[in-house]
């Protein structure tokens, strides 16, 4: 098994990979209006990141044909950016990866286009926080639970259908490593963070039922019910007293 635990020299690597992902991200959020295409974001993803100095994570990646993931309303992951175009009160989820010397970052945000829905605007929030929660139990020697626990009580809290089929995890030598990183179950249990580790950690949530289903694309992951579905995560850095969020 790949060495979970980063050298001194990974760690700066990843710390700017990372740091590539949310710039990119960032300017995406601002291209993110009414009238675009996901092709032309994809298009502006890819330009942006070489103008930085950073490769793609996910173009190619077990055959992902685009540089990155947007999934739109009841598109929770994997969506394949093309010729939809976005209207006021869609929600947009816009998952990135960025690679820099061999290290990875993997990040994601859901933002809004334009006006949208309460119900919308509670359930990005909702997740937004859940993810904030889950960061706050990251310290060496916690367990895998005390994240996963965190998540769930936030995203149950708003009475949200979690998903319990798709979950975080290892990311740095490359896309998805050990450990898994779950968005529920009891806290106390699972495997002991250490010091130097990197973990994606990722809510995902539903106005709606927990159960997805997949596109005939064979990538886009939606409710099966039709309902809004929400992500959002960050690449963090496991330190001996907390964490590093490194896709900021």
């Amino acid at each position: 098994m790949m060495n979970q635990i980063k050298s001194p020299d990974e760690i700066i690597a990843i710390r700017e990979s990372g740091h590539m992902l949310a710039a990119v991200l960032r300017y995406l959020e601002a291209k993110t209006v009414p009238g675009i295409t996901t092709g032309e974001l994809d298009r502006l993803a890819a330009a942006e990141l070489k103008s930085l100095g950073g490769q793609p994570s996910f173009l190619g990646y077990e055959g992902f044909p685009a540089v990155i993931c947007i999934s739109v309303n009841e598109e929770v992951v994997h969506g394949i950016p093309g010729k939809r175009t976005l209207q006021i009160g869609d929600i947009v989820g816009l998952d990135f990866g960025v690679t820099f010397q061999g290290m990875i970052t993997d990040g994601a945000i859901t933002i809004p286009v334009g006006a949208v829905s309460s119900e919308a605007s509670r359930l990005m929030r909702a997740t937004r926080e859940a993810l904030d929660q889950g960061i706050a139990e990251v310290r060496a020697g916690a367990r895998l639970g005390d994240i996963a626990h965190a998540i769930e009580m936030r995203l149950r809290a708003d009475k949200l259908g979690v998903i319990e089929d798709l979950s975080g995890h290892g990311v740095g030598h490359e896309v998805h490593e050990d450990p898994l990183v779950l968005n529920y179950g009891p806290a106390g249990r699972g495997m002991r963070l250490k010091a130097g580790m990197t973990i994606a950690i990722e809510p995902m949530a539903t106005l709606g039922t927990r159960e997805i289903v997949q596109a005939d694309d064979g990538w886009t992951i939606m409710t099966a019910d039709g309902s809004l579905g929400s992500q959002h995560e960050h690449t963090v850095l496991v330190l001996p007293d907390g964490a590093e969020v490194l896709t900021v």
